[in-house]
């Protein structure tokens, strides 16, 4: 009975080896396309001379890294006429640290890579101070998880568009307009079940123009429904605003923006 036993897990066992089979997945690849990171940021009551600008280009699905897009010409100018060159420090990143904001100016970025030439137009976003935050519970799904409310005052009469980005463990983002909120002192909620008393936070608040918030907003919306895995029905292409002005149709992924920005940090109670 025992041998029986043993000579039916076997066969068990050796059906379910036989019926494994290695599956390639042939997957198309394009062309590489330039990627392109360029978020200046100016911190208040800093000077906002030290900017940084990635460049890198697309990959296949199944690849371990991101190609850094190396040996390319960039630069920003304002439309006062001041041009800022930026320098490849490492492969792909590249730096200027004289940079000198002026909000409400409009600046324009060009790339230069592989004998094409990208550009895109962007104006230096404002925005509120974050005056102070305010601690609750009834947060998360069951109602038990600390939630933080970080105020600041939106001007009245201005159309105005932000981005919140909390930093604690994890990084978590947001995005807001002020149609309902003109000015009002208004806020920008954030929860996390690993909240606990002694735990330090920050909020960070962002102006962004209207156009970025809309490039924003679609892309939070393919995040929030793209949920089948790689081999679902892929959403449509978003793109930013950068131009190919040399070929169009080989097109660059990313946004050039400039924003102010604002920081408060803020201990659990």
């Amino acid at each position: 009975m025992q041998n029986l036993k043993i000579s039916m897990l076997m066969l068990i066992l050796f059906s379910i080896y036989s019926c494994e089979e290695v599956v390639d997945v042939d997957l198309e690849e394009s062309e590489p396309r330039l990627v392109v990171e360029a978020s200046i940021l100016w911190k208040k009551e800093s000077t906002g001379n030290f900017q940084i600008i990635k460049l890198t280009t697309t990959a296949p699905f199944f690849a371990d890294s991101t190609p850094p897009a190396e040996e390319a010409q960039v630069s920003v100018k304002s439309e006062n006429g001041i041009l800022y060159v930026f320098e490849e420090l490492e492969p792909g990143f590249y730096i200027n640290d004289v940079f000198e904001p002026e909000l409400n100016r409009s600046y324009d970025l060009e790339i230069i890579y592989k004998d094409e030439v990208y550009t895109a137009t962007e104006s230096l976003m404002p925005v509120s101070s974050l005056e102070y935050v305010e601690q609750s519970t009834g947060g998360g799904f069951g109602g038990e998880d600390i939630e933080l409310r970080a105020y600041y005052n939106d001007p009245p009469d201005v159309e105005n568009y932000y981005f919140f980005r909390f930093l604690f463990e994890d990084l978590s983002i947001q995005i807001s307009e002020d149609e309902f909120t003109d000015g009002n002192l208004t806020f920008a909620y954030f929860s996390n079940e690993d909240l606990v008393p002694g735990e330090d936070v920050e909020f960070e608040i962002q102006g962004i123009s209207k156009r970025f918030y809309e490039y924003m907003f679609i892309l939070r919306s393919q995040a929030g429904t793209n949920g089948g895995g790689p081999f679902q029905t892929q959403p449509t292409t978003v793109r930013g605003n950068i131009i190919n002005t040399t070929n169009p149709e080989n097109f660059a992924f990313g946004y050039f923006r400039l924003s102010e920005t604002d920081f408060l940090s803020y201990t659990i109670q």
